[in-house]
C-alpha cells in the first residue's frame, strides 16, 4: 500500500498576514518636465504677461493623466506666483503637479497615496510591508509605519518569508 503523499502547506498564506507593496502606490503616469527656464527673457526674467500667454497655449492633451514636474534649470530667480500659475494651469489641464526632480515628486506622490489608504482596512491586522520594493526610500517607509502603526497589531518588513519585526501592539494589562 503506497503511503500518500504529504499534503504541501502554504503557512504564508495560513499566517494571516496582510502584505503591502509600496510599488504598487507608485503613480505609474508620464513624468513630463515643464522648465520655467524655457519661459525667462533673456534667460533672466520671468515676465507675467508672456507667461500667462505661454500658460494660456498649453494644450490639455498634452497634459492629461500626466505628471508635469516644475523646476527651473538656471540660476534665475523666479517669483513664488510663477509656480502658483504654472501649477493651476497644469492642473487645468489634467496634470498632478510636482515641483523639484522627477525623483522627488514620484515620492511626494508616494506619500500622498500611503496616507490615502484606509487605515480601518488594516485594523488589528499582521501587515509585512514588502522589502524588496524599488520605488521606496526611508522617507515613505517610515511615513508607512506613521500611518498603519495607530491601527496594525503588528508590522513587519521584509517577505512574508522572511521578515523583520518592527512594531508590535503593546498587550493591555489585564484587569483584577
Amino acid at each position: 500500500m503506497k503511503e500518500a503523499a504529504p499534503t504541501i502547506r502554504n503557512r504564508v498564506d495560513e499566517s494571516g498576514l496582510t502584505t503591502i507593496d509600496l510599488d504598487d502606490l507608485i503613480s505609474r503616469e508620464s513624468i513630463v518636465p515643464f522648465d520655467l527656464a524655457d519661459c525667462l527673457e533673456n534667460g533672466l526674467i520671468l515676465r507675467e504677461r508672456p507667461f500667462r500667454e505661454t500658460l494660456k497655449n498649453l494644450n490639455p492633451e498634452d497634459w492629461s493623466d500626466k505628471i508635469a514636474v516644475l523646476h527651473c534649470s538656471n540660476d534665475a530667480i523666479v517669483p513664488e506666483w510663477a509656480w502658483m500659475l504654472a501649477t493651476s494651469q497644469l492642473t487645468a489641464c489634467g496634470a498632478k503637479v510636482g515641483i523639484g526632480t522627477p525623483d522627488a515628486v514620484r515620492q511626494a506622490l508616494l506619500i500622498e497615496a500611503i496616507h490615502q489608504l484606509p487605515q480601518e482596512s488594516f485594523r488589528d491586522a499582521r501587515i509585512v510591508i514588502k522589502g524588496c520594493s524599488s520605488g521606496t526610500n526611508a522617507e515613505s517607509l517610515a511615513t508607512a509605519i506613521r500611518h498603519l502603526q495607530p491601527v496594525a497589531l503588528s508590522i513587519f518588513y521584509g517577505e512574508p518569508c522572511s521578515t523583520v519585526p518592527v512594531y508590535k501592539r503593546p498587550k493591555k494589562p489585564a484587569k483584577n
